[in-house]
């Protein structure tokens, strides 16, 4: 996922990323922002079980899965097991697993090529399942899953090396090129049913209760990216609105697989709204307000309570938190909110105090704030920022405790 300040966002976005929109919100009523045009309300689904645990997430990315033994199922489930007993002693009931990274799997596929994240080498079979061990040991601590897949990015820089089943040497036809990297083409409907029937794999294939899609949608504003399927099938719209509508398709179709197996969707977009809009073309207010493209939603908020740029702090924490709590809210869908927890000791970027990362309790007064502001639920950003952070050990155990007694836990053991 994309862990950037507002600054360097913009700056990324002029190189190669990008944001989204906002269409229609419940019953024709406009969302925020103005000029897009509408997309067809995907088709209504049962709504899910209501939640009996409050969500409290953590995130394990592939950055943690590369210090991961992965020679044997029981090396890897020895991993793993430390990994989980951490987290469930903080209080947290969620972990969100990233099992598809570079269009590859940590689980045996017949669409995506096994990662090499657990052999070094792309497409090698490792001799076990990491994602049903991994399932099976979550659900034993009681501990809810999410399998966290990036729908579009096949390699970034030029890695990993791409195996002769990577979608990429199978259909080149689906994939497009940026500075940063190879990705399948949003604007492709086969490319939009290939990321369906995986996530229909995953959601038939194992006993997870939620998939999990991060900020990467459109990886560049550049119009000439897609320019000749915008000029085949634009259909009339505006470049913009028709790459939000190709966004908020493959969101509906997902959503109508993971509905039909009584499986939780839920998206973590950038923080800042308009630029999920204008930069990515993901309509994060659509699908807060309009159900039938997300379960929830839980944009990325990784700075501080006091977090400035040169006098201006309207993209601190309790800001930007607040803009998205007013925002119109469906029945159906969740808001939860993502924390920054990478930034202990080592701050945000803030021109102005910057103490707060410092104090051991940064994360535990954004919880704080989020209660005020009726916000669902949280996730932290990541796994190792809490549990293997030698340069702020310290203060990583301070965040933690600081956490569990939050989430009500009296002895986290740490």
């Amino acid at each position: 996922m994309r862990r950037l300040g507002v600054g360097l966002v913009v700056l990324v976005l002029l190189l190669a990323f990008a944001a989204a929109p906002l269409l229609l919100g419940p019953a024709g009523v406009p969302s925020p922002g103005t000029g897009a045009a509408a997309t067809p309300a995907p088709t209504a689904a049962p709504a899910l079980p209501a939640r009996t645990a409050p969500y409290r997430a953590v995130w394990v990315s592939y950055l943690e899965w590369q210090t991961v033994d992965f020679s044997s199922a029981a090396a890897f489930s020895a991993d793993a097991d430390a990994l989980l007993d951490g987290i469930a002693a903080l209080g947290a009931t969620v972990v969100l697993a990233q099992v598809r990274p570079f269009g590859d799997a940590l689980y045996p596929s017949t669409l995506y090529p096994f990662s090499h994240l657990c052999t070094g080498t792309q497409g090698r079979d490792p001799g076990f399942d990491p994602l049903a061990l991994l399932v099976q040991a979550a659900h034993d601590r009681g501990l809810e899953i999410e399998a966290w897949i990036n729908p579009y990015r096949l390699q970034a820089g030029g890695v990993p090396a791409l195996c002769d089943t990577s979608p990429a040497r199978l259909h080149p036809e689906w994939t497009k090129e940026t500075v940063t990297g190879l990705y399948l083409d949003p604007a492709d409907p086969e490319v939009r049913q290939f990321i369906a029937d995986g996530v229909e794999e995953l959601c038939r294939n194992y006993a997870i209760d939620g998939i999990h899609l991060d900020d990467y949608f459109y990886p560049t504003t550049d119009p000439a990216f897609d320019a000749a399927d915008y000029a085949a099938g634009g259909g009339g719209l505006s470049l913009d609105d028709w790459r939000r509508q190709n966004v908020n398709d493959l969101m509906a179709l997902c959503h109508g697989v993971t509905a039909r197996y009584g499986v939780r969707l839920g998206v973590a977009p950038l923080a800042d709204p308009d630029l999920c809009r204008s930069g990515q073309y993901s309509d994060a207010a659509l699908w807060l307000a309009q159900g039938g493209y997300a379960d929830y939603v839980m944009p990325q908020l990784y700075w501080g309570l006091d977090y400035e740029q040169n006098g201006d702090t309207s993209n601190c924490f309790s800001s930007l938190a607040a803009e998205w709590a007013a925002l119109p809210r469906a029945e159906s869908v969740a808001l939860y909110v993502g924390l920054g927890a990478y930034r202990i000791g080592a701050g945000d970027g803030s021109t102005g105090p910057d103490g707060e990362w410092q104090s051991g309790h940064a994360l535990a007064d954004q919880l704080a704030v989020l209660d005020t502001l009726g916000v669902q639920g949280a996730g932290l950003y990541r796994y190792a920022s809490l549990w293997q952070n030698p340069d702020w050990a310290d203060l990583a155990a301070r965040e933690r405790a600081a956490l569990a007694a939050r989430w009500g836990v009296t002895t986290p053991g740490y």
